[in-house]
């Protein structure tokens, strides 16, 4: 997706890369070539609560200067012919595009620029001697004067060899997906999404109707028992002792248990995840429903059990700790780019 920013709460990270970052990011893709289109959202509302976010919403919109308007469902309707709703947003501003040939794109920028790409590098370590600092992998040793890690699902365990323990530890949610038969794509013309919870950083189920025209449907949250376990059955002892032996993994799951018992309920039970899109599309049944791929979210958690819901970069003599990177951290990866490069030419 290509965000508007309309979730993220004025003055947050989030908010600031967000709207300058999707306006960088549609030039981009303009300017290499990139398949883009500008389809629209709608974030909709089927109760008093969820009407109440709306507006919760609809002044982060205006906080923002993104263009949303209030529709009701009979408006709604007439851009999302299928949709279920009382109320809902439309952000025409938020899109789709191929990440996957964005990041081709950046990768050709960097090897044009001198930079060099180096994959399949586990870090071992990392070293400090005579004013440089050495990253150790398992096959090549790496001279740097400054670092700066990204590394998502490894980012605390990283920071943890790149300076000090950071403030927050990485736990790996599973966000599994469905897409819609072919048969029925037409059931979706954009983006639809409920009101998200106010408490949770998941944007929770939605549709999104891809660049390629195939319909995602998802993702719920689930605990994963290995921090890049893609699949259900994928388990890795270490990164499960690591997550069960966290303080604040256990303060997190007895604040949030209902909601981590019904994102379970449906990831295990077809129906569940069905009934849940079913309040938006009505007209979805089991059968139109097959799997598709999962992400792995690297969610950082604070000591206390709070859920980190911005951006948490940790900055220190030579090194820079992006710890948490969430959602819109694709849609304004140029400008969050810039923002790093900058911080650390300064220190």
């Amino acid at each position: 997706m290509i965000h508007s920013g309309i979730y993220y709460k004025p003055g947050s990270l989030k908010a600031t890369f967000c709207k300058e970052g999707a306006e960088a990011m549609k030039e981009y893709c303009i300017e290499r070539g990139i398949p883009m289109k500008i389809c629209g959202k709608l974030i909709v509302a089927n109760n008093d609560k969820e009407i109440s976010g709306l507006r919760r919403l609809f002044n982060n919109a205006t906080c923002h200067g993104i263009g949303a308007e209030w529709i009701n469902g009979d408006k709604a309707r007439e851009i999302e012919p299928y949709v279920s709703c009382l109320e809902a947003l439309h952000v025409r501003s938020t899109g789709v595009t191929s990440y996957p040939e964005v990041c081709k794109a950046m990768l050709s920028d960097i090897e044009d620029a001198g930079g060099e790409i180096c994959f399949d590098q586990n870090v071992l370590h990392i070293l400090d001697s005579g004013g440089m600092r050495f990253i150790e992998t398992a096959r090549d040793v790496f001279p740097a004067r400054h670092i700066i890690n990204c590394a998502g699902l490894h980012s605390d365990r990283i920071g943890r060899m790149n300076g000090r323990p950071p403030s927050a530890r990485i736990i790996p949610f599973r966000g599994e997906y469905f897409s819609l038969v072919p048969s029925k794509s037409y059931l979706v013309n954009g983006l639809i999404y409920p009101v998200p919870s106010e408490t949770l950083p998941f944007l929770g189920v939605h549709f999104s109707k891809m660049i390629d025209g195939c319909v995602h449907a998802g993702p719920n949250a689930v605990l994963a028992f290995k921090r890049e376990g893609y699949r259900k059955t994928d388990f890795a002892a270490i990164d499960l002792i690591e997550t069960l032996s966290y303080g604040g993994f256990w303060k997190m799951a007895s604040e949030h248990l209902a909601n981590g018992l019904a994102e379970m309920r449906r990831s295990l039970v077809k129906k569940y995840f069905v009934n849940s899109l079913r309040q938006m599309l009505p007209n979805i049944g089991p059968d139109d429903l097959m799997p598709c791929v999962a992400g792995v979210r690297a969610q950082a958690v604070f000591n206390d059990g709070r859920l980190v819901d911005d951006f948490l970069i940790d900055q220190g003599p030579g090194y820079l700790n992006v710890i948490n990177a969430p959602s819109p951290a694709a849609t304004a990866s140029l400008v969050i780019g810039r923002h790093l490069a900058r911080r650390a030419l300064a220190s």
